[in-house]
């Protein structure tokens, strides 16, 4: 019989999530349209949220950890924007980053997508951040809660799934 896949969240599946946003600054005209679509992903979904700001995209891996530390969110999202230049500055910030918030996202246990758009041109960046793209701040904050309803799917299985002491076995010390 073959696995029955389904996705982890479904509408109002972020209910009493607690959501924090970091946004890079640089790149304001993208990353506020990034901000502004994740919160309202997230505000229908029933999640609540917090927003903090970051100087760049450089320092968002530092602030998602910062704000993990806390214990006071299920997801942390990232938004940030990088669009490529003349040099290599762009792909040594982009691997940096993205290494950054991958090994931020298997070391906690917080639902943390990778927030952050790599674009070759601001044209690029604008039609991701609410143009003929869509918006990605929707995305990523989808993302997020799905892997808080996964991580809350998982540990109500396996609470349910524990064999339970009958009554008269448990033992008294």
């Amino acid at each position: 019989m073959a696995p029955v896949k389904t996705r982890a969240i479904a509408k109002g599946t972020g209910k009493n999530a607690r959501v924090a946003i970091v946004r890079a600054r640089w790149n304001d005209d993208v990353t506020l349209a990034l901000e502004r679509a994740a919160l309202e992903r997230a505000t229908e979904n029933g999640a609540t949220v917090e927003v903090f700001e970051v100087a760049g995209s450089f320092e968002l891996p530092a602030a998602v950890a910062l704000l993990a530390d806390s214990a006071r969110y299920d997801a942390i999202v990232p938004i940030g924007c990088l669009i490529r230049g003349d040099t290599p500055h762009f792909d040594v910030l982009a691997h940096a980053i993205a290494r950054g918030i991958l090994d931020l996202s298997v070391s906690y246990p917080i639902a943390i997508p990778f927030g952050v758009l790599t674009c070759d041109t601001i044209e690029q960046a604008m039609a991701r951040a609410g143009g003929s793209e869509g918006n990605k701040g929707a995305e990523f904050m989808d993302a997020a809660l799905e892997m808080v309803a996964l991580r809350q799917a998982v540990a109500s299985k396996s609470r349910s799934s524990r064999p339970r002491a009958k009554a008269g076995s448990r033992s008294t010390r």
